[in-house]
């Protein structure tokens, strides 16, 4: 006769990874930049299911200003001036982050049906709104496209679960698209990236993004990061190294989702996020979060030059019971 499973100690502490990350831009110019304003969403979230620990920004030359501020998506956001004339300019960003896992107890199945979550968000003068219909509109990088209306079809098929409808979107995509490294870059077209079905880690993001807004169903980008090194014997997540994207789509009342109502799935990976994924900012699309742009008076050509490295902490010692 098999022993029944253990059951979790309620009082045990959760799950939780330590990871740092140290992102690093440098622009090179040709010519002397005069003068140069820029935004950056470099700094973690901070919620429930992540804690900022640390977080530093060293920037070279130094900024005649900065300012903090909280975005209409809820991002921390930096704003910065320079009025020295520089050829280069260097922004590098640390961090470190507790992640806990918050969707360990996700049950997709038990979802609301998505057709009564798409009818729920429609407008209707004077009536309640939720705030998440605007990540059912379009967005500069995530036009409407009857294409990816048609290739989501297949997965939000009648009565279906919504959340189990989205995790089997995101696997599709992840099978059906190849990940190929400076296949496209920021400014390609959603349109382009399915028609070849292949990308980088925004692609994927876009598309999915855009399949589920094509049905009504709210979904936002995820900009952040992935931990280089899995556990011992697993495979490397595809998009270590660099800032990573993924989404959340809105699924609220299933079981094991925030109440927030927000799940996040990576289709370039085929997973939902646990402890491995660092966020940094959500918005409709990459134009919404990206670490870093800005205008410059001056400068000519330029390159950039990214690089992101991170790992994670080793676990505190916890001290054991007292020996008589």
């Amino acid at each position: 006769m098999s022993e029944a499973p253990a059951r979790p100690d309620p009082g045990a502490p959760a799950p939780a990874a330590t990871i740092e990350v140290v992102h690093e831009t440098v622009y090179t110019y040709v010519q002397p930049v005069a003068q140069s304003h820029h935004i950056a969403h470099l700094k973690p979230m901070a919620d429930e299911g992540q804690t900022l620990l640390a977080s530093d920004l060293v920037i070279q030359p130094a900024p005649s200003a900065r300012h903090e501020r909280v975005d209409s998506f809820g991002n921390a956001s930096l704003h910065l001036a320079i009025g020295q004339p520089h050829r280069s300019l260097c922004v590098r960003a640390f961090s470190r982050v507790c992640v806990r896992p918050r969707f360990a107890r996700l049950d997709p199945a038990a979802s609301p049906r998505w057709e009564g979550l798409r009818d729920r968000l429609r407008y209707v003068a004077r009536a309640p709104f939720d705030p998440a219909v605007e990540f059912v509109q379009p967005s500069p990088y995530v036009p409407r496209l009857d294409a990816l209306r048609a290739y989501a079809v297949r997965s939000f098929s009648p009565g279906r679960p919504a959340a189990e409808a989205a995790v089997d979107l995101m696997r599709r995509i992840h099978a059906d698209f190849e990940y190929r490294s400076s296949s496209t870059d920021v400014d390609t077209p959603v349109e382009q990236a399915f028609a070849q079905r292949l990308g980088v880690c925004q692609d994927f993001a876009h598309v999915m993004i855009g399949a589920c807004r094509m049905l009504g169903l709210p979904a936002r980008y995820v900009s952040g990061y992935l931990l280089t090194r899995t556990a011992p014997g697993e495979p490397a997540l595809v998009g270590a190294d660099a800032s990573h994207a993924w989404v959340q789509v809105y699924v609220p009342g299933t079981p094991g989702v925030p109440r927030d109502g927000w799940l996040d799935l990576d289709p370039t990976n085929d997973l939902v996020p646990g402890l491995e994924h660092v966020r940094l900012a959500v918005g409709r699309d990459f134009g919404d979060v990206t670490p870093l742009r800005g205008v410059i008076r001056g400068g000519g050509e330029h390159t950039l030059a990214v690089g992101v490295t991170t790992r994670r902490m080793p676990d505190p010692v916890r001290p054991g019971p007292d020996v008589a």
